[in-house]
């Protein structure tokens, strides 16, 4: 269930939020109900980009106890930024920026730590995609050590047209992976870069792997042939950071 802080259920609720400057993350609609209350609200928020998922009643009840009246929310304590202003910003203060791409992370704790190594290492701004990914939950902001407030977040539809458009802007992208028979200790990151991180189980997706600019990996000396992602990307992440020389 989600953290309560972060879920507002019920028509009117969910009507205030909207009204006001509360960001609502994502929203679930019971399938085939029909109110116009809840078509009204539907339509604001795909006007905002909000993800909107419709679901089976058992789903909401299982997302609150309350009487939901169909619908649920679940907010987001910071804002998202637009990605191509973040790309425009980045590129005009300095000569090699570094972005990290999210590709399904599904754990609000491993996004948390991400987040916070991010904002350690000097990541100019994270790119998540709008559906499938871990929700931004209290857990979320607890374990990012408050570094969630300091860096940009882009929420983007598809994170391969994120990746063209990184691409396009002269940004070359990391994907990484330990099937890569080249190590992230190989690469020249002393350019405009973008790091990319796979989910828990299944690592980055083959889509997104077809279109990296380079495959990189890790080291691995043990048995175990995988490193928890929030380890991972902070053993990347510090590999820039050493080249360089920050």
């Amino acid at each position: 269930m989600a953290n309560k802080e972060h879920t507002i259920f019920g028509i009117y609720p969910i009507e205030e939020a909207v009204s006001s400057d509360i960001v609502v993350d994502k929203l679930f609609v019971q399938k085939d109900i029909v109110n116009p209350k809840i078509d009204s609200i539907i339509k604001q928020l795909e006007k905002l980009d909000t993800t909107i998922n419709y679901v089976p009643i058992e789903k909401l009840n299982r997302l609150t106890k309350g009487n939901h009246q169909g619908i649920v929310a679940y907010t987001s304590p910071i804002s998202f930024y637009s990605l191509e202003e973040v790309i425009e910003s980045s590129l005009s203060k300095k000569e090699s920026s570094l972005f990290l791409i999210l590709d399904q992370i599904s754990d609000v704790r491993n996004f948390g730590a991400i987040i916070r190594t991010a904002e350690c290492t000097g990541v100019d701004a994270i790119i998540i995609q709008k559906k499938g990914g871990a929700p931004i939950t209290g857990d979320t902001v607890k374990t990012s050590a408050g570094a969630i407030f300091k860096i940009p977040i882009c929420k983007v539809d598809h994170i391969k047209d994120a990746i063209y458009y990184l691409q396009a802007s002269n940004i070359e992208t990391v994907a990484a992976t330990e099937k890569a028979t080249e190590s992230i200790y190989d690469l020249d990151l002393n350019k405009p870069i973008a790091i990319i991180m796979g989910s828990e189980g299944k690592g980055v997706s083959n889509s997104v792997l077809n279109i990296a600019d380079h495959k990189a990996s890790l080291p691995l000396k043990g048995q175990i042939n995988s490193l928890n992602v929030s380890v991972a990307s902070g053993a990347f992440l510090y590999e820039v950071v050493r080249q360089r020389g920050l």
